[in-house]
């Protein structure tokens, strides 16, 4: 046996002694330390978010209405204009030829209908004398006639007074003739007349429209034609030379799921919150720079079908842009009305599980042990999460130390009180907005002579039906 061998047996049983001496049962864990909290119950407007897009009210393309080449321009790029104001001018000469062409052809007709006039009076001087005539060849025949029955005269007489009637007779259906001639060259001369005092106008019209002008107020692009260019006008294929886009007030819209469309459809109909298409809700907006909602707006249309391709509804809301801030084409958060006042649950998301089926919270009971508890969730109002089912508010739910527990363990819980926060800077309740607040344009009125088809009733009728956001 070797000395190491010799050492490790003498060692082994001291050490098995002292093993046995020392064993003894572990202690239990202390419970694990969370935090807890009760719910709370506030009332609360549910407000439903949405991703807009900002578009103007009124885009219009600028393009010639005449042809010709472009003179000059008169804006300065990329700055606010108003409607009226000079934009470009055409080179205006061939319509001032035309014009005094056309004044000169007003002219002319005045001077044939004037001529036509003289020859119907002297026609008529004509047929005068041409009646005359007959009046005595016809007695002449007469008085020869009485004369060759008494064999007063001769054949020759006869015959002679019988042509000079006929010649009288012929006389008078030329002056007939004439005098029919004269009346169509009259009416010919006034049409010419009137012809001519439609090209004047169009003449006129087409030097004022050689000054092109804004047709609406706003904010201009830049110069897509320059000067010295010729420009078609007139036509769908007319040349475009700028574009106007209206600054205010200023439009945004958003598309709603079938879902939202289906909710707010139930809502008008149970009356807890009326429909857009009945009354001008309220909508907040922000940039995406932007900190709570500064912009206050209203809906301003919705949409009569849901879009097959995409499934959503197209909505739309009009803001107030006084200051400029807000520029077509930018994107927006939105928030719109999604429920009416109610009283609703609330926790903060930290209390919050999840798995692969559902939203879950850990319940803690009066032996201080852990319950699974299955939620609902809605959105957040006031920093905080409202929970559309699987609690009341008289709970107590861990709110920190979710990792530390599962069901059946009990805690050493610390309660806190929770408190709402309004950072979004929305409102606890709203009112539809009043009509002498609203930025929506009214319809104009049918022109004089033209009956209008809008019947107001029928279409809110048809809206009620049918929902709307």
């Amino acid at each position: 046996m070797s000395r190491l061998t010799l050492i490790i047996f003498l060692i082994q049983p001291l050490v098995l002694m002292a093993c046995n001496q020392n064993t003894a049962p572990l202690a239990a864990p202390p419970p694990a330390k969370v935090t807890t909290a009760r719910p709370l119950v506030l009332p609360v407007i549910e407000w439903d978010e949405y991703t807009g897009r900002l578009a103007a009210i009124d885009a219009v393309e600028v393009r010639a209405r005449v042809s010709g080449y472009l003179q000059s321009t008169h804006f300065e790029e990329g700055q606010l204009i108003k409607k009226g104001d000079l934009l470009a001018i055409i080179d205006p000469r061939p319509f001032v030829a035309e014009l005094n062409a056309s004044q000169a052809r007003i002219e002319e007709a005045h001077a044939k209908l004037a001529e036509s006039k003289s020859l119907l009076k002297q026609s008529q001087a004509e047929r005068a004398d041409a009646a005359a005539q007959l009046t005595l060849a016809d007695q002449r025949v007469s008085r020869v006639q009485q004369l060759a029955r008494k064999n007063a005269t001769t054949q020759d007489d006869v015959d002679v007074s019988k042509s000079e009637k006929s010649q009288a007779e012929a006389s008078l259906a030329a002056a007939d003739a004439m005098i029919e001639s004269s009346n169509a060259r009259i009416k010919t001369s006034e049409a010419a007349i009137e012809t001519a005092k439609a090209n004047l106008e169009a003449a006129q019209l087409n030097i004022q429209y050689t000054q092109i002008r804004a047709p609406i107020s706003g904010r201009i692009s830049r110069r897509y034609v320059t000067e010295g260019n010729l420009i078609s006008g007139g036509s769908e294929q007319s040349t475009l030379l700028t574009n106007i886009v209206s600054v205010n007030p200023i439009h945004c819209y958003f598309d709603a799921d079938e879902q939202a469309f289906l909710k707010y459809g139930r809502l008008s109909r149970e009356g807890t919150r009326k429909s857009s298409r009945d009354v001008k809700n309220p909508v907040y907006m922000r940039l995406i720079d932007e900190q709570g909602f500064p912009h206050i707006g209203h809906m301003d249309f919705v949409d009569n079908r849901i879009d097959p391709n995409t499934g959503t509804m197209r909505g739309r809301a009009i803001f107030a842009n006084n200051d400029d801030t807000l520029t077509p084409g930018l994107f927006a958060e939105v928030r719109l009305p999604g429920s009416g006042r109610h009283d609703s649950v609330l926790i903060p998301d930290s209390a919050i599980g999840s798995d692969q089926s559902e939203k879950y919270v850990y319940l803690v009971d009066s032996e201080k042990q852990i319950k699974r508890q299955a939620v609902k969730l809605g959105p957040i109002v006031k920093g905080l999460r409202v929970i559309r089912s699987g609690l009341d508010g008289s709970e107590v739910l861990v709110t920190h130390g979710l990792q530390r527990v599962f069901p059946g363990v009990t805690v050493d819980p610390t309660l806190e009180t929770l408190k709402a926060t309004s950072g979004s800077g929305l409102p606890d309740d709203y009112e539809p907005v009043p009509p002498e607040k609203w930025l929506t344009r009214r319809s104009a009125p049918a022109p004089p002579g033209i009956s209008s088809n809008i019947h107001q009733t029928g279409a809110q009728t048809s809206a009620r039906s049918n929902g709307g956001q």
